[in-house]
């Protein structure tokens, strides 16, 4: 027997088949999807089997496998070919998408080498129990054993020790080792609530045996969580299973108890909160077919599920469905659209502001429109209140105006609670010297270094170079360095300041850093411990509190300044995201919006919270700018650590794509926006088309041509979520 492997080695030269004979003595194990250890040059390394031959048809000696690594495959035969048509759609290596649909605990190069937990545990032996005489405890003992499987040997709560071991020592018992997951969920309270006439009407237009699209357009509040269960309910007693894909780690919890309260043990969860062997668990529960239904973050979207009855993507528009970062650049929404078509089963996209290319495709229809324009039990959205700061500036204590500072003062006398949103973490954005005008900026980075006063450190978000602060100017020798500019740790200051007889919880990357630290920040905030939650994007999508009251927006201007086309749109949906926290339980909500820009229209439509005002006028205006919905977009990244080397290959590679793409629109090159990053520079050509034409085959050629330049890197991202 002949098999084919891909090696795990992410290299794009070396992402093919290679060949190797497999012993008689292992022939009966082998199977595609599972993986092997094979001789790779001097290196022993693992790989995929993605092929057997039963002949060997080569006429030079193949090498044999060293062994099996798994006992059952690791990806099934529909993953295996969902990473060939990645390939295809976003060039990327097919070890590389492989690799992004597992857990790291079950690749190569993880350090450890036992995976699976063990408890020790005690079942009764198969032996005639009349022929003995037993003491009380260990009668107990029988008898709990007969009503249950196993008793597990730490704890072993009210049972005697003893009484275990003598047991054991005549053979009554015997010890055995089990399998345990690391991940524990908790109990909760099961519960279902009957869905709403608007609810209904769009749970019935929804065909569960059918391959479609759907965008689920639905307010803040609108119960579209309700709607998704029902759905899933459905599907399940069918037979089927359900992905659920949510975009932050901090809704993930929130998420899990809902659907726990509706389906007890049959939930999986993927997301990066996890441990990676708690991610490894998981995944081979899901594997094995132990839970039906998998809830997690962009990942999730590969679960091993198979007979998959319904995905649903909720929060469509969230960029971080998108990985742009690193190859596979891939889209969640791509992949549930494949995995959906493969099993002939509805994708749900549900959104209060979905994508511009969501609605544009419902209005084409191409996407089925669902909608549900009022909260449940028509309750009031939240009355959103715009506050000039141009007006307020001079005024205003800190970063805040009067009319935010009265109004919280208001809810805090009723004994409500607020949410306060600032999308910028650490104390100052940049430090910066009075005399000279120098500012601190990241050595390896291109890009000011920001200020967090509580460790007195100035760091790098991007690399995570840092160093301590100190007044004395590196330019001039003065003692004049500032902090200027906002970031959540200052507001925390200015609110302890403003109410120090209130309790204020900061939720940003800088307090969600370890594990469990998002659930146990919501979990406490939900029970009332705080009054105040001051957070960055994080606080703006997905959870529920029904005792916020008011929302308060410190600078709804930071993402417009941006310099992306997607600026508007990304500043429009944050802000009716945030303000749609508000008003969710019987009390009415505010919104206050704090702006620098009141007459920019994402503003303007973010106040009436009109949604589809604001989808007409920014598709107008794309379209005259051509980009997306009405253009399609390839972004090449083009990096190098020399930079006039970058410069040359750079003005190489637009010439190349000026002469070989005819009717389609190349900007560029031009230095990123984060010119340097590690000590590497950044390149960027934007392609714009409306058909695809030969452009992968001018953009494979182009990618090949620097697969040997190790100099000079080359990344190409299909519409990619920002540049």
């Amino acid at each position: 027997m002949t098999i084919g492997v891909l090696v795990e080695v992410n290299n794009i030269n070396v992402d093919k088949t290679f060949y190797y004979n497999v012993p008689s003595i292992l022939e009966k194990d082998i199977s595609i999807g599972k993986r092997v250890f094979v001789p790779f040059g001097k290196r022993k390394i693992e790989g995929f089997i993605i092929e057997i031959k039963n002949n060997n048809d080569f006429d030079f000696d193949l090498k044999d496998i060293i062994s099996i690594v798994d006992e059952t495959p690791i990806l099934n035969e529909e993953l295996l070919e969902l990473g060939k048509l990645m390939k295809q759609k976003y060039l990327s290596s097919l070890i590389s998408n492989y690799n992004i649909m597992l857990p790291k605990a079950l690749k190569a190069n993880y350090k450890v080498k036992q995976n699976k937990k063990y408890d020790t545990i005690y079942k009764l032996n198969n032996v005639d129990l009349s022929k003995y005489k037993f003491n009380d405890k260990q009668i107990e003992i029988i008898e709990y054993l007969k009503k249950n499987e196993f008793i597990v040997k730490s704890p072993i709560s009210s049972f005697s020790l003893s009484s275990i071991q003598t047991l054991k020592k005549n053979n009554i018992i015997i010890e055995e080792k089990k399998e345990v997951y690391r991940l524990e969920y908790e109990n909760v309270e099961k519960s279902v609530h009957k869905l709403t006439s608007d609810q209904q009407k769009v749970f019935e237009e929804v065909e569960v045996n059918l391959y479609n699209t759907y965008l689920l357009y639905g307010v803040t509040g609108s119960g579209k969580t309700e709607v998704y269960m029902e759905l899933i309910d459905k599907v399940m007693k069918n037979g089927k299973s359900a992905i659920m894909l949510v975009p932050e780690i901090s809704l993930t919890p929130q998420m899990i108890n809902r659907f726990q309260a509706r389906f007890g043990n049959m939930i999986a969860s993927l997301h990066s909160g996890l441990s990676d062997l708690e991610k490894y668990d998981e995944y081979r529960r899901i594997a094995k077919h132990e839970v039906k239904i998998v809830i997690g973050a962009r990942s999730a979207i590969f679960a091993p599920l198979s007979n998959i009855g319904i995905i649903i993507i909720d929060e469509e528009h969230t960029d971080s469905y998108k990985q742009d970062d690193k190859n596979p650049r891939y889209s969640a929404i791509d992949i549930a659209q494949i995995r959906a078509k493969t099993y002939n089963c509805p994708l749900i996209l549900g959104s209060a502001t979905p994508r511009l290319e969501s609605m544009a495709r419902a209005h084409k229809g191409v996407y089925k429109l669902l909608t549900l324009n009022a909260r449940v039990n028509n309750k009031k959205l939240p009355q959103v209140k715009v506050v000039d700061m141009n007006k307020y500036f001079k005024t205003s204590i800190g970063h805040f105006s009067g009319v935010l500072i009265n109004e919280i003062k208001n809810k805090l006398e009723k004994k409500e609670q607020i949410i306060l949103f600032l999308n910028r973490r650490g104390y100052s954005s940049f430090v910066t010297c009075k005399e000279c005008g120098y500012v601190d900026k990241c050595p390896n980075c291109d890009i000011s270094l920001t200020y967090h006063k509580k460790s007195n450190i100035l760091r790098c978000h991007y690399c995570g170079y840092a160093k301590n602060f100190s007044k004395k100017c590196n330019k001039c020798g003065k003692d004049a360095m500032s902090q200027l500019g906002v970031g959540t740790e200052k507001i925390e200051e200015e609110l302890n300041k403003l109410f120090p007889n209130n309790k204020v919880i900061r939720m940003d990357y800088d307090t969600t850093n370890k594990k469990g630290a998002h659930k146990k920040i919501i979990d406490a905030f939900k029970s009332r411990e705080y009054d105040i939650l001051l957070g960055t994007q994080i606080v703006a999508k997905g959870l529920d509190f029904d005792n916020v009251t008011l929302v308060g927006i410190i600078n709804a201007d930071t993402s417009l300044n941006i310099p992306d086309y997607k600026a508007s749109e990304t500043t429009f949906e944050l802000l009716s995201q945030v303000a749609g926290r508000a008003g969710r339980g019987e009390k009415q909500g505010i919104v206050i919006l704090q702006t620098f820009n009141p007459e920019h229209y994402a503003i303007e439509f973010a106040k009436r919270q009109d949604y589809i005002g604001f989808f007409r006028k920014e598709m107008n205006i794309r379209y005259n700018l051509k980009y997306p919905p009405y253009y399609y977009i390839c972004y090449i990244g083009i990096t190098s650590s020399e930079e006039k080397m970058l410069e040359i290959e750079s003005n190489k590679i637009r010439d190349n794509l000026v002469m070989n793409l005819k009717d389609f629109i190349i900007l560029g090159p031009s230095p990123n926006r984060m010119y340097k990053l590690n000590n590497i520079y950044r390149y960027g050509i934007i392609i714009k088309y409306k058909k695809v034409d030969n452009l992968y085959d001018v953009l494979l050629k182009v990618q090949d041509h620097y697969k040997q330049n190790s100099k000079v890197n080359v990344f190409i991202n299909f519409n990619p979520s920002h540049f």
